[in-house]
């Protein structure tokens, strides 16, 4: 039986039928949720959730979900291999969801917490190196790689009473992630830039990977591991400056003007220019002592990060769903939320951290999060919709 036939006789829960529909939909709630519980936290001052937490459940929870349903979904496709699903993806999932309860749970030893929480993303890891060197799919090593990066920073977290501080395990995460949208961004935005303007009667325009596009990844794993070693050197910031323009000549080659007329298509280049944007900041930031230290933090973590993974997740929900590639407007809402709510936390950030303008940029993002859960429901835990003629 090829994979595709065994893919079509599952007869299990449908949410569990693909990697994106549990783990889009538990990513999008808990996203929604966690940034009003910390600012409400913050801002009451009443020490309940401490910025730790708000840190690692932004990095290593939502995010991870979010990571692990587009490669669960993603990597079959690039191996011919059979999809994780059935009971193996609810074990999966159940792993993350325990992670997140051991992180609220009160009276939990450290030790318990880590262990529980340090084991999705070490198993998630296993599995995509299995299902990668299994298909012999020699391109997407990277990507085994970078998802370790992630588990390494998480259980760098959780021996930070030890060992180290809690920076350089969110650097950690946020450096793979970085490299994460680099790769795979450099691959799908001019991929889907010019499948649309090839169905739109008009002739492709953004550029194939070339070797610039090597250099530009090149130049940003480089930058972003001499911010990892040194985050305050003259040698991190000029690199990840660099590494910013660089990341912005390589958006600009792929001409995401043109698509202007479909939402689905230029959020894409949008997110990729938060990415460019964040890259340069943190690097400035550098020969700029007197700036707010998080202003690229954030143009990386609820810029690139919250408007690519919402781009990407509106996208593939409906393309594995038999949906159009359409936006409709509850995806508009979706993309202006986001954007908004990146431009005020970065404001936030420039303004001494303004409670005002940080809890806007918590309403929104939590807005864009949770309407994305709602409005997607009916695509991630329903059957994919029958056509006509289809048996």
């Amino acid at each position: 039986m090829s994979t595709a036939s065994r893919r079509r006789a599952y007869s299990g829960p449908i949410i569990f039928s693909y990697g994106f529909r549990p783990f889009f939909l538990g990513g999008a709630i808990w996203a929604s949720i966690t940034a009003p519980l910390w600012v409400w936290s913050y801002l009451a001052g009443d020490g309940w959730l401490s910025r730790e937490w708000h840190i690692h459940e932004m990095l290593f929870g939502a995010l991870a979900a979010i990571v692990a349903g587009f490669l669960t979904t993603a990597v079959p496709n690039w191996t011919g291999r059979m999809p994780v699903i059935g009971a193996p993806l609810a074990g999966l999932f159940g792993l993350w969801a325990a992670g997140r309860v051991a992180m609220l749970a009160p009276g939990l030893s450290p030790i318990v917490i880590g262990a529980v929480d340090s084991a999705f993303l070490i198993v998630f890891a296993a599995v995509i190196w299995r299902e990668v060197l299994a298909g012999r799919n020699w391109r997407n090593l990277p990507v085994c790689m970078l998802v370790s990066l992630m588990a390494l920073g998480n259980v760098l977290f959780h021996l930070r009473p030890v060992f180290w501080g809690t920076d350089l395990a969110w650097r950690v995460g946020m450096a793979a992630i970085a490299l994460l949208i680099a790769l795979i961004g450099g691959r799908i935005v001019p991929s889907f830039t010019n499948n649309w303007l090839k169905a739109q009667g008009q002739a492709p325009s953004a550029r194939p990977e070339s070797r610039f596009d090597h250099l530009v990844l090149l130049a940003t794993a480089g930058a972003l591991a001499a911010w990892l070693a040194s985050p305050a050197s003259l040698i991190a910031g000029s690199a990840m400056a660099g590494a910013g323009a660089l990341n912005f000549v390589r958006l600009a080659r792929w001409r995401g003007w043109r698509t202007l007329k479909e939402p689905l298509v230029w959020i894409l280049h949008v997110g990729y220019g938060w990415l460019a944007l964040a890259l340069g900041l943190l690097g400035l930031g550098v020969f700029a002592p007197g700036a707010p230290p998080t202003l690229g933090v954030h143009a990386l973590t609820v810029g690139a990060v919250g408007v690519m993974t919402l781009a990407v997740m509106t996208r593939a929900s409906r393309g594995h769903t038999g949906r159009a590639l359409a936006a409709d407007r509850s995806v508009q809402a979706i993309y202006l939320l986001i954007n908004l709510a990146a431009l005020l936390r970065v404001s936030a950030a420039a303004g001494s951290l303004n409670p005002v303008l940080l809890s806007a940029s918590v309403i929104a993002w939590s807005l864009a999060f949770g309407l994305f859960a709602v409005s997607h429901i009916p695509m991630l835990a329903r059957p994919r919709p029958m056509v006509a003629g289809q048996a």
